[in-house]
């Protein structure tokens, strides 16, 4: 992962798609939430965590125009990096985790999407608490003008937030965020293998 951050930051137009790129997924993980809310039912830390996702895709694509003005304005698949891989990442993730926990926990409708969001939100928020420090770092090097300092604090916040609610939820929490974990680092390998083999044609 470090050897794809530090290419793609050398990179401008590659690394103004990785920010979209991120910027997609932080957009489509606040649209998730969404969609797991209850009508009513919809408590303060989920509206915090929707929020500040769009903040953050928000906050990410204005980080494009210090490398690259006036690209990546959408996310169109020419827009982003390893295109496939990314649009469907999140989508398999939780789809994934809602198989594992209907046979798991037998839940069904809102309850269902309720405890896939906090399993799902839980994985990606490790994943995050584990990527965006190396690429801070690796803009730290470049001495880059974008920076990523202000999600990382976020994330490790909703890392905590989301601890919390799985406690709440289920004793043996671990056990089951485990198996979620696995299916989201198949998934991860999968994505920065794409990216990867997309890099090669800028060796």
């Amino acid at each position: 992962m470090q050897d794809l951050l530090q290419h793609i930051v050398g990179h401008n137009d590659l690394h103004a798609r990785w920010l979209n790129t991120l910027s997609f997924m932080e957009n489509a993980g606040a649209r998730k939430i969404s969609a797991c809310e209850h009508p009513v039912l919809v408590d303060f830390i989920q509206l915090k965590h929707a929020a500040e996702e769009h903040r953050h895709a928000y906050y990410l694509k204005k980080q494009i125009a210090k490398v690259s003005p006036d690209t990546c304005k959408t996310y169109q698949l020419h827009e982003l990096l390893a295109p496939h891989q990314t649009r469907h990442y999140l989508h398999q993730l939780d789809m994934q985790t809602c198989r594992y926990i209907k046979n798991t926990f037998g839940l069904q409708g809102s309850q269902l999407k309720y405890a896939a969001y906090l399993f799902v939100t839980y994985a990606i928020e490790v994943r995050a608490d584990a990527l965006y420090p190396v690429y801070q770092a690796e803009l730290d090097k470049a001495a880059s003008k974008v920076m990523v300092r202000s999600i990382i604090v976020e994330e490790e916040g909703h890392l905590e937030e989301m601890m919390k609610q799985l406690q709440d939820f289920a004793p043996d929490w671990e056990t089951h965020a485990l198996h979620v974990q696995g299916l989201e680092q198949q998934l991860f390998d999968h994505w920065m293998a794409a990216i990867g083999q997309e890099l090669t044609q800028y060796a």
